[in-house]
């Protein structure tokens, strides 16, 4: 399995983040062709305060990953991201290992 990983630091109005990400961003992402699962949460508590959000989607591997960011249903994802991630985003993809 490979998982996507995006950590979204404090944005400047909380508020107009969560409204956006939950009514329209959440809906495009569900629509990545490929994804396995995925999971996300707007009360991310960390030791230094800098991040506010989180999401995770899993894809049987790096290659379905790949194809469904390259996707129409993925580049719609990542061009929506500047209209409410105001603190930017951090992404992140790597193999999971099972233990």
């Amino acid at each position: 399995m490979h998982r996507l990983l995006v950590l979204y630091p404090t944005p400047v109005d909380p508020a107009a983040f969560r409204e956006h990400y939950v009514a329209r961003h959440l809906p495009l992402a569900d629509r990545l062709p490929g994804m396995l699962a995925s999971r996300y949460s707007l009360d991310v508590h960390d030791e230094v305060g800098g991040y506010f959000a989180v999401f995770e989607a899993d894809f049987a591997d790096a290659g379905a990953m790949q194809a469904a960011m390259a996707s129409p249903e993925g580049q719609a994802v990542a061009a929506d991201v500047p209209r409410y991630a105001t603190g930017g985003a951090i992404v992140l993809d790597f193999p999971v290992v099972e233990r």
